[in-house]
């Protein structure tokens, strides 16, 4: 009896894991009716079919905590283990929280549905109007206009704005390198021997820059001989 009553309890839980996996698959799914760009003023058929199927699974799984609860209540006490007490617990927790996973989310479409049915007549609303109304239609269209160039005057000031201020930048930065370059002079003019320390190694690059040319010259004189 006791092995029977294990291969059940084991079979139960097995369906009862798969129905909860095929439950958040079809919470992917059935999220996503929200999102659509334009959604439909009325549920699709696609939509219908994995609402039908989340309620269905729902109910399949509330017959499954169901016989499982039947089943540990049969087992004696010596044989009703804790750790299948906290595994039905966790599948009733699991349950009530997909219950209500599937209550938001039906929710939200309903919401995204009638936020979509909402601008929708507004802008049939407006569009009635204007059509009835052709000089109110003139007159929004030149304020769009109008708006557009206002736009784009506030966006060129922000774009010249932004060139005065690196222009000022690059001025800054000018006026402090040459106030560097200043100092060093001065400095290097008041300290003895440098101005005769660099004039000296001037000359030496000078003189070594006359060397090398001789010698490249003289290199190219010889190849074009032996040749």
């Amino acid at each position: 009896m006791t092995s029977s009553t294990g291969t059940g309890w084991a079979q139960l839980r097995q369906q009862a894991r798969s129905l909860e996996t095929q439950t958040e698959t079809l919470f992917h799914t059935y999220s996503q009716f929200a999102s659509v760009p334009n959604i439909p003023p009325k549920p699709t058929e696609e939509e219908q079919r994995t609402e039908a199927q989340l309620q269905d699974i729902l109910e399949r799984r509330e017959t499954l905590v169901s016989q499982l609860s039947r089943l540990l209540d049969s087992e004696s006490a010596l044989t009703s283990s804790a750790l299948k007490q906290n595994n039905l617990s966790r599948h009733r927790e699991i349950l009530q929280d997909h219950r209500r996973e599937l209550a938001r989310l039906r929710s939200n479409i309903l919401e995204a549905r009638n936020r979509a049915n909402l601008l929708s007549n507004v802008r049939s609303d407006i569009d009635a109007y204007r059509s009835n109304n052709p000089s109110a239609a003139e007159a929004d269209y030149m304020l769009d206009e109008r708006r557009r160039i206002d736009n784009s005057h506030n966006m060129a000031d922000s774009v010249l704005s932004q060139a005065y201020a690196v222009n000022e930048s690059f001025g800054i930065q000018r006026e402090t390198l040459a106030s560097i370059n200043r100092r060093i002079t001065g400095a290097a003019s008041q300290i003895p021997g440098v101005n005769n320390l660099i004039g000296r190694i001037g000359a030496k690059k000078r003189r070594d820059g006359i060397i090398l040319g001789s010698f490249i010259a003289f290199c190219f004189l010889m190849l074009l001989y032996f040749r």
